[in-house]
């Protein structure tokens, strides 16, 4: 599993990077000292996972994370124990306190293990992409129903739920937007962002906006903000 450790000491990269030695299926791909070092080095490396300190200079390590339109898995490490409650909303895997403990990071490797059995199992069983005219079964609290995909103009990321758009309906379901992102079709759908993946047959309007992104409209009035990073690919797509 590539790994990219995020910290600005030094001392304690070396320190972490000696502690995850032992741990053979862990290999450390790269270093970064801050928050902007960090999104290079994940374009340039692709890790499948981070080992992330929260204060640094600048940026702290949740800024990053919200800079991120897909994010891998992440692992905490730092002094302050007042951010875990936070750590655990953004879907870290675990959160270590300095100076780590060989026995904790034992542990969190072992959570990252029983992670990626569960998505080897779930890929294995969702192979098949999901389309257009695929219907699916939408379930939130006492009420359900079976939607035909092309009638669903919006997700929506929502914490650890997705909030999915169709008619006046908005139901939650229980869902990471990363996990349906690798079943949808691309043909159909887009991932406009960290938090939106869009219908690109309900696309309705599309404006240039801040910082090279775009401002775009759903026939259903949602306005969905499409990365800088994201643009030029939903431009390639929707131009013939």
């Amino acid at each position: 599993m590539k790994t990219l450790i995020v910290d600005d000491e030094r001392l304690a990269r070396k320190e972490l990077m000696s502690l995850l030695e032992p741990h053979k299926k862990i290999e450390v791909v790269g270093e970064a000292t801050d928050a902007d070092d960090a999104i290079e080095k994940i374009n340039e490396l692709n890790p499948d996972l981070i080992f992330l300190d929260i204060q640094m200079p600048g940026k702290s390590g949740f800024d990053l994370l919200e800079s991120l339109d897909h994010v891998p898995r992440v692992i905490f490490t730092t002094a302050y124990d007042e951010f875990a409650l936070k750590a655990f909303e953004v879907n870290a895997l675990d959160y270590l306190l300095k100076p780590v403990q060989p026995e904790r990071l034992e542990e969190a490797i072992a959570k990252l293990q029983v992670e990626s059995d569960r998505a080897t199992t779930a890929a294995d069983a969702e192979k098949r992409s999901l389309g257009k005219e695929d219907q699916v079964f939408v379930k939130d609290g006492d009420k359900c129903w079976f939607v035909k995909l092309a009638d669903v103009r919006l997700f929506e990321s929502d914490g650890n739920y997705i909030k999915v758009y169709f008619g006046g309906n908005k139901p939650m379901i229980h869902k990471s937007l990363n996990a349906l992102d690798e079943r949808l079709d691309d043909r159909t759908f887009f991932r406009a962002s960290r938090k939106h993946i869009i219908n690109l047959g309900w696309v309705e309007n599309i404006d240039t906006w801040f910082n090279g992104g775009l401002l775009v409209q759903l026939k259903g009035g949602e306005k969905i903000e499409v990365s800088r990073r994201q643009a030029a690919r939903f431009k390639e797509r929707m131009s013939l």
